[in-house]
C-alpha cells in the first residue's frame, strides 16, 4: 500500500513536469510573433482529404493474439479465422518406461475472462472477453496435425530475413493437414457443436476421505485422440525425434485448427493467446519388469514456435457494398464512405490541408510562385500572410456512418504516419495509461464516443504533429493512415503481400482486430457538413 502510494505520487509529479515542459514548447511556437497583445480563442476548419484503401493479404505470423472462429458482420460479410501453430516439448528426451498406457490427452487454451462473482461453495462466475457473435453460437471445430513446415528464415535472399506467412494461405495448410481428426471425442461440444463456454472447469478428487476441488478459469478444453499421440509421441521417444525442439518441430510440424459453420448457427469468434495453450499427455507405466504397479507420468507439449492466422472473407450475403468497393478510393475528391476493417481488410488514407498551390514564400517572406506545398500550410508557416496563428489544439473528428448500428463498433481506431510507418509525435507525447491494451493514450484519442445518440465519433488529437508542420518549414506533410486496432500499445508494422508504394505495411494491431467500422468521409459533394470528416484547429492570434 505504502509503496503504491509513493509510486503514484512520483507519477503525478512526473506528469506535471511533463505537461509543463509541453506547455513551454507550446508557448515557443510563434511566440516571437505575438508580443504583449491580448488573445482570443478561435476555431477554424481546414481542408482534409480522406479515402479508403484495401490492404489485401497481409502478414499474419507470430501475432501476440489470434482470432479463431466465424464472425458475421452486417457490413463486412463473414470472416472465417483458422489457425496453425508449431509445437515444442516442455521437457526434451522424455524417458518412457515399460508398457506405457495413455490415460488422457487434453488440449487447453485459456480464454480472456473476468471473474464476476464467487458463491459460498467457492464456485466462480466468469464473463468472457474478446468473444464476437452470439453468446451461445456454435461452430464446427476440427483440430488436425499440420504437415506444413513453417521456416524461421526466408530462403529468398539467402536466409537473411525472417520468413513471413500471410492471411490468405489457408489452402496451403488445409491441403497439408493430417487425415486423423484429433478432437474426436463423442461430446459434440468438443467438435461439431463447439462453443466458447464461460464455465469454469472443476475437478474433484478424494484422498484419504478428504475431498479437494480444483478450479480452472474458462478455456478451450479438448480431449484428443490417444492412439495418435501414443504413436506420435510415446512410441517415438527412443528414436531421437524428441531430443531437441528443432528436430521435434520438423517431425511433428504442429496443429491446424479449422473452423466451419455448424448447421444454421451464426457462428462466433474468439481472440486467443495460443502461446498459453498446451497439450498434456497423461500416461501410466510399469515401475519395473517384475512389479506390475503402475506409476503416473505426463508429457507436456507447448503451443509455442511459429504461428499464422489464416483468414477468409465472404461478402455474398452481408458486406456487399464493402466487397464491391474499389481497392483504392477517390484520392482527388475524397470518398463519401471510409471503410476500416481489421485482418486482410481496409484502412483510410488521410491528407491534411488542401492541394491548392498557386503561391509560396521566399526566405524574406515575399510571395513567390507554386512551391509544392499547400497554400493553407504555407500561410500558417509564414506570419507575413497575416494569419499569425498559435495552435492550441488540432483534431481530426470522424463521424460513424449510421449503417454501423447493425454491427459491433470497434472500441478504438489508430492514426499513424503512413509514409514512414511510425506513430505520430502526439502518440509518443501521451503518457496516459489505461486498464487494458485498448484504452490507454487517452489524450491522443481515437476512442469510441457514442454519448450522443445516432452520432458516434472517433476524435484524434494531432496538435503536436500540426505544430511541427508549421514550425519546421522543411517538414514534409506526410500522409496519415487510419486503422482499427486491437492493441494501441503495439507499434509494430506487418508487410502487405502485394505492397505498392506508399502502402507497404499496416500496423500489426490492425491485423489482429476482427472488427471493422464505416465512417463518413471527406467528399464535400456527397457528405453533409455535420457528418463530414473535420480537421479542426483551436488557435490564438493578435487582435
Amino acid at each position: 500500500m505504502c509503496n503504491n502510494s509513493f509510486i503514484n505520487k512520483i507519477l503525478i509529479v512526473a506528469s506535471v513536469l511533463f505537461l509543463y515542459s509541453c506547455d513551454k514548447d507550446y508557448n515557443s511556437v510563434g511566440g516571437d510573433l505575438l508580443g504583449e497583445n491580448h488573445f482570443d480563442l478561435n476555431k477554424e476548419f481546414y481542408d482534409v482529404l480522406a479515402y479508403s484503401q484495401k490492404t489485401g493479404a497481409v502478414q499474419s505470423n507470430n501475432l501476440p493474439i489470434n482470432a479463431l472462429g466465424i464472425y458475421d458482420n452486417a457490413n463486412f460479410g463473414t470472416t472465417t479465422a483458422n489457425f496453425a501453430t508449431q509445437l515444442t516439448l516442455e521437457a526434451l528426451s522424455p524417458t518412457i518406461g515399460k508398457n506405457p498406457v495413455i490415460e488422457s490427452v487434453v488440449l487447453t487454451i485459456p480464454y480472456f475472462s473476468t471473474l464476476k462473482s464467487t458463491d459460498e461453495k467457492g464456485d466462480h462466475v466468469y464473463e468472457l472477453d474478446s468473444i464476437y457473435g452470439p453468446a451461445d453460437a456454435k461452430i464446427k471445430l476440427s483440430v488436425y496435425e499440420s504437415k506444413y513446415f513453417m521456416r524461421n528464415l526466408d530462403p529468398v535472399g539467402g536466409f537473411q530475413d525472417a520468413q513471413k506467412y500471410f492471411t490468405d494461405q489457408n489452402t496451403d495448410f488445409d491441403n497439408l493437414k493430417g487425415t486423423v481428426l484429433l478432437n474426436d471425442a463423442a461430446d459434440d461440444a468438443q467438435n461439431n457443436a463447439f462453443f466458447f463456454s464461460p464455465a469454469e472447469y472443476k475437478v474433484t478428487t478424494t484422498v484419504d476421505g478428504k475431498e479437494t476441488v480444483n478450479r480452472t478459469a474458462p478455456g478451450m478444453r479438448l480431449n484428443l485422440n490417444a492412439n495418435f499421440f501414443k504413436t506420435k509421441i510415446i512410441d517415438a521417444a527412443t528414436s531421437g525425434k524428441l531430443a531437441t525442439n528443432e528436430v521435434f518441430k520438423d517431425y511433428f510440424r504442429g496443429l491446424y485448427f479449422k473452423v466451419e459453420k455448424s448447421g444454421s448457427n451464426a457462428g462466433a469468434l474468439a481472440m486467443l493467446d495460443f502461446k498459453k495453450g498446451k497439450i498434456t499427455i497423461k500416461y501410466k507405466e510399469d515401475t519395473s519388469d517384475t512389479d506390475a504397479t503402475k506409476v503416473e507420468k505426463e508429457i507436456v507439449i507447448n503451443m509455442t514456435g511459429n504461428t499464422v492466422s489464416l483468414l477468409s472473407n465472404d461478402f455474398t450475403v452481408n458486406g456487399v457494398d464493402y466487397g464491391a468497393a474499389p481497392n483504392k478510393g477517390d484520392d482527388v475528391n475524397g470518398d463519401k464512405t471510409l471503410y476500416l476493417k481489421g485482418g486482410d481488410g481496409a484502412m483510410a488514407v488521410i491528407e491534411l490541408f488542401n492541394k491548392t498551390d498557386v503561391k509560396g514564400y521566399d526566405a524574406n517572406g515575399n510571395l513567390t510562385g507554386p512551391n509544392g506545398i499547400s497554400d493553407e500550410l504555407d500561410d500558417l508557416r509564414n506570419p507575413q500572410s497575416g494569419t499569425r496563428k498559435l495552435i492550441n489544439e488540432a483534431n481530426l473528428v470522424f463521424h460513424i456512418d449510421e449503417i454501423m448500428s447493425k454491427s459491433k463498433e470497434p472500441m478504438r481506431v489508430y492514426l499513424y504516419d503512413l509514409d514512414n510507418n511510425t506513430p505520430l509525435v502526439d502518440f509518443y507525447a501521451d503518457a496516459t495509461t489505461g486498464s487494458n491494451s485498448k484504452n490507454g493514450q487517452v489524450v491522443f484519442g481515437g476512442l469510441l464516443d457514442n454519448t450522443k445518440a445516432g452520432d458516434g465519433v472517433y476524435k484524434i488529437r494531432i496538435t503536436n504533429h500540426v505544430r511541427n508542420l508549421i514550425k519546421d518549414k522543411t517538414a514534409k506533410n506526410v500522409k496519415l493512415g487510419l486503422v482499427v486496432t486491437e492493441d494501441v500499445t503495439d507499434v509494430n508494422f506487418y508487410k502487405l503481400k502485394n505492397a505498392a508504394s506508399p502502402l507497404l505495411a499496416v500496423p500489426r494491431s490492425a491485423v489482429m482486430s476482427p472488427l471493422g467500422t464505416v465512417l463518413h468521409g471527406s467528399n464535400k459533394q456527397s457528405v453533409p457538413d455535420a457528418k463530414r470528416l473535420k480537421f479542426e484547429m483551436y488557435y490564438t492570434k493578435s487582435n
